[in-house]
């Protein structure tokens, strides 16, 4: 019987949920997620439970809060002057609490979000967390083929 290894190609489906019981990823009505452990396809602390699991395999873990996504780090809420998004996007955006915004990276290659936390008068405040930072998790997967 195949098992998963560090490396191993997956078939697989699989659930993540909130603390509430709420689906936030169900693959198990749709079509299977197929991914290769080790490339960031998911969380190490949720690629680590499957090795070692069989073909076949259907398995629920609890996950601790912050042990997928880290810990919510309170440095990483952020006040940014309406200027510098102004100067960074569109002059004549608006912004209200909850909306997610895009930033460029330094290099100009890539891009990182933000979440919209408090409106002022010349500034919003950014959350850069993961929005799953500090969240206990449930993970429940169904091992389909192993490579």
């Amino acid at each position: 019987m195949t098992v998963i290894a560090p490396g191993s190609f997956l078939t697989l489906h699989y659930r993540l949920a909130g603390p509430d019981g709420a689906d936030i990823v169900n693959t198990f009505n749709e079509k299977p997620a197929t991914l290769s452990l080790g490339t960031g396809e998911l969380a190490p602390a949720m690629e680590v439970r499957l090795i070692g699991l069989p073909e076949g395999a259907r398995q629920t873990f609890e996950l601790a809060p912050g042990e997928a996504f880290g810990d919510r780090n309170p440095e990483l809420l952020q006040r940014v002057k309406l200027s510098l998004l102004h100067e960074l996007g569109d002059a004549d955006a608006s912004y209200h609490r909850g909306d997610v915004v895009q930033f460029p990276t330094p290099d100009g290659r890539g891009s990182y979000a933000g979440v919209v936390r408090e409106v002022g008068d010349d500034w919003l405040l950014f959350d850069f967390n993961h929005p799953l930072a500090g969240v206990p998790l449930t993970f429940e997967v169904s091992v389909i083929g192993v490579l």
